[in-house]
């Protein structure tokens, strides 16, 4: 693994193991086959295909199997061979894959929703199936009848989902950029709304949960990710800022506490999560410098009185202070306030920030091209990234996940 070093970033670069092209349309989603060298696609093209790795080293299609709109949603559970996945029309149909996955059988149809499926969750040990649609609505089954257990309508379509099956809350993040936490009652025979997280300026595009410290992270057209402290009920949030476009996919790996994101701008970017972090300070409001005084460009009355020139309102983004240009002419990493890139501090904060304050708590790696979703094999740290020139592309990632970013 190639490791470059810019503007204090580490730059490591993945072992690229495969690509695989040849779709005519979107590739809205990929999954990996666990215990097989294999890889389930979703397109635009609304076929739904099975790759195998060939004696050749390259895949090729096992299995083509055409729905009657296009495919955007995908869940695999690999110990019953179970694939669902959710089409343009809301429909969300369930297929059972044979042994040597050859061949796809059609078990039963879902009629969800009215608009795309955006994500669907499968949960075995309940047996319920959840999903969300640009209907504006989270849907809830039962895998066992087909019967609809409940639902929720959000403001804005439904974009991302979550669930954590041992408190049984499920977490719906929508377009207008809120996330409505929900729980299913104890005898799960309704949902009751918790609350809705607000922080975001763009649309929810995904949601992640480390189930062990109970963190939700949510990320945004914003180019921010969020983590949401749910355990802690101190409605702590911590910011995550290391992408240049919209993230459009997140995926917490539990064993080694790093959080992946991948976004429009080709980057895969590994958090480490196991470090103390430090909650981001709000911006202070004022009509003059918040360190020299000097007045701000509207405050017209100061203007007059000091007979000054109005300034241009910054903000330092260490305390959060309210300053002129003059007072934060420096710029500094910060990553335990979740900062990878230089940004705006005051002065006064410039001089507190030592060395051991600017070493980088994440690793970034650039594909060359914009990713649209992720899948990870926990087992042996592949990751797989639909790209938005159509193509699949499978990387090893084992050295990121084993790296101690020392």
């Amino acid at each position: 693994m190639a490791t470059a070093v810019i503007d204090g970033i580490r730059l490591n670069n993945p072992e690229l193991l495969n690509k695989l092209e040849g779709i005519n349309g979107t590739v809205n989603a990929a999954v990996i086959i666990p215990g097989e060298d294999g890889i389930i696609s979703a397109s635009d093209d609304r076929n739904v295909m099975v790759w195998l790795k060939r004696d050749s080293g390259q895949y090729w299609p096992s299995i083509c199997h055409t729905m009657e709109a296009a495919v955007t949603a995908l869940y695999y559970y690999s110990e019953e061979r179970k694939l669902f996945c959710g089409i343009d029309t809301g429909m969300i149909s369930e297929f059972e894959l044979s042994e040597d996955f050859n061949k796809i059988t059609h078990q039963r149809d879902y009629a969800a929703h009215s608009g795309r499926v955006n994500a669907i969750i499968y949960n075995q040990k309940l047996n319920w199936l959840l999903s969300v649609s640009r209907d504006k609505y989270m849907q809830w089954h039962c895998c066992e009848t087909g019967r609809r257990l409940g639902g929720y309508q959000a403001n804005a379509w439904c974009i991302a989902l979550e669930f954590d099956e041992e408190s049984k809350h499920i977490f719906v993040g929508d377009y207008g950029g809120s996330i409505a936490v929900l729980r299913v009652k104890d005898d799960s025979s309704s949902l009751i709304p918790v609350t809705t997280l607000q922080g975001h300026t763009g649309s929810i595009r995904c949601l992640a949960w480390d189930p062990d410290r109970q963190l939700l992270f949510s990320g945004s057209f914003d180019r921010t990710i969020l983590v949401w402290d749910i355990g802690g009920r101190k409605g702590t949030v911590y910011q995550l800022h290391g992408h240049g476009d919209k993230i459009r996919a997140l995926h917490y790996v539990r064993e080694v506490s790093k959080l992946i994101s991948v976004a429009d701008d080709g980057f895969i970017v590994t958090w480490k999560m196991d470090v103390d972090r430090v909650e981001t300070k709000e911006w202070l409001e004022s009509d003059s410098c918040q360190r020299c005084d000097v007045p701000f460009f509207w405050n017209v009355k100061q203007m007059w009185s000091d007979k000054k020139i109005g300034f241009r309102q910054h903000h330092c983004r260490k305390c959060g202070k309210a300053v002129c240009a003059k007072c934060s002419e420096n710029t500094s990493v910060m990553p335990a306030l979740g900062f990878e890139f230089p940004v705006r501090v005051c002065n006064d904060c410039f001089e507190t920030i030592t060395e051991e304050d600017q070493q980088t708590l994440a690793t970034f790696f650039d594909t060359k091209c914009g990713i649209t979703y992720m899948n990870y094999h926990h087992g042996k740290h592949l990751l797989v990234t639909c790209s938005t020139d159509r193509s699949i592309k499978m990387w090893n990632i084992e050295l990121v996940m084993k790296d101690n970013l020392s």
